[in-house]
């Protein structure tokens, strides 16, 4: 914050005093008043007087595991993300409640008529917009779409927050509108898909696409409150179920072995039950192998995420699976899932954290068989080693002119990597991998 003059910065404190904010310095300061967290640097040279605002930003948000979301007996729809020192209070006044629903086209179908039945039964003012929300149609057009509906229905966007009801895109589009209309909107996520509900829907991302690239437009602003409830998987395909195993299985590898010994042991089962609770353990007060998946991978994934929300720091765990799949999976869309192109992006940095020596062979086998039985693709005829290349080059470029590459050294265990793998040692992994596991591209759906 200097100017080069060797000279200081006076720092001021901001305190409000009958409405008006007042700069204080640290030898006069007032008593009393409003204290800001926010602090002004002024610094003047012979060249002119310059100030550095620093002002931190805090977001609150809260990620709420519920039952029957859509039961009008329950609350937390409507007033869940106020939390409960004021959830009792919310709906005590005598303003109309209004709620503004984006809604994906196929949940509509299925969901739609029991969203319209609980706001009618609770009285409130409502606008369901249903939109096809897949990864083709994930564009500003659409975000307009729901901009537009908005504006037209009218809401206070200090208290009537916007409810996106859907998958990953449905939630990233929506969050997206809601941080552009009026600056910043409030709006609550409720996943409907076991992806979105373990990675989209706890974090701060919205995002488009663009230009060809996935997300290459967003903003990093949280929803005031998630809403979480396992009950949607039981209408999804199983496709879906294997798609979302492939985030959790992501954490497992990354953080928390006892997570994939889980998996390991009970992948099928959980697939097959699409993520309910199990009734197989042997005390109602233990908890079900579904139920402490579903947790321990929103833990670990809030563990990551909390800290660096705005990415300041791209040593990321969570990014494993995510340097080549996304080159991947906008090249053959809408053929993979995109939980389908991050395994497939894993599978292949499991050879090369073998081929590294940071992996046993043992290991390899172990975390490619659990792949398998969560039925996730483990290769794919258009990750060739050229698009690999240019995928490690496109992580450069963006990530200040390093790696930045999440490997396992270890189950449950990884490392952040900056350097270049060697050409020899990804030559050797992708040879290895297409050798050993082409075999099984006819599980690519």
């Amino acid at each position: 914050m200097s100017s080069g003059n060797n000279s200081h910065p006076t720092k001021f404190s901001l305190v409000q005093v009958k409405g008006t904010w007042i700069r204080q310095n640290e030898q006069n300061q007032v008593e009393g008043g409003k204290w800001s967290e926010a602090k002004i640097y002024e610094d003047k040279s012979k060249h002119g007087v310059s100030w550095t605002v620093v002002s931190p930003i805090v977001f609150t948000y809260r990620v709420i595991q519920c039952q029957n979301i859509l039961d009008p007996e329950n609350d937390t729809l409507l007033w869940g993300h106020l939390g409960s020192q004021v959830h009792a209070n919310a709906g005590c006044t005598s303003k109309p409640i209004k709620r503004f629903v984006v809604i994906d086209e196929t949940v509509n179908q299925l969901y739609g008529s029991q969203v319209a039945r609980y706001f009618d039964a609770r009285e409130v003012v409502y606008k369901i917009l249903p939109l096809p929300t897949t990864e083709e149609n994930k564009s500003m057009e659409l975000v307009t779409v729901i901009l537009e509906a908005v504006h037209h229905f009218g809401i206070d966007r200090r208290s009537e927050p916007i409810i996106a009801i859907g998958g990953g895109v449905c939630l990233d589009v929506v969050g997206l509108a809601a941080s552009l209309y009026r600056r910043r909107t409030p709006y609550i996520r409720v996943p409907t898909t076991f992806l979105a509900y373990i990675d989209a829907s706890v974090g701060a991302k919205t995002g488009v696409n663009f230009a060809g690239g996935k997300n290459k437009l967003g903003s990093y602003v949280p929803p005031v409150a998630t809403f979480l409830d396992c009950s949607f998987f039981q209408t999804l395909p199983g496709r879906q179920i294997s798609n979302g195993l492939a985030e959790m299985l992501k954490m497992a590898l990354m953080k928390h072995d006892g997570l994939f010994r889980l998996l390991e042991a009970n992948g099928k089962e959980l697939l097959f039950a699409k993520m309910q609770p199990l009734q197989s353990s042997k005390s109602s007060k233990q908890e079900d192998a579904a139920s402490a998946a579903r947790r321990i991978a929103i833990e670990t994934m809030l563990e990551e995420l909390a800290p660096n929300l705005w990415e300041d720091d791209l040593d990321r765990l969570v990014d494993f699976g995510h340097i080549i799949s996304p080159e991947l999976e906008m090249r053959v869309l809408p053929t993979l899932l995109h939980g389908e192109a991050v395994n497939i992006d894993m599978s292949f940095m499991v050879y090369v954290a073998h081929t590294k020596g940071l992996l046993t062979a043992d290991e390899k086998d172990r975390i490619i068989c659990c792949m398998l039985a969560l039925q996730l693709p483990v290769w794919h005829q258009d990750c060739t080693l050229a698009l690999v290349q240019k995928s490690f080059k496109e992580r450069m470029r963006h990530s200040a002119g390093s790696l930045r590459m999440p490997l396992p050294t270890g189950i449950g265990r990884a490392e952040i990597f900056h350097d270049m793998i060697e050409d020899s040692i990804l030559h050797q992994a992708h040879q290895r991998w297409t050798d050993e596991l082409s075999c099984h591209s006819e599980q690519q759906r």
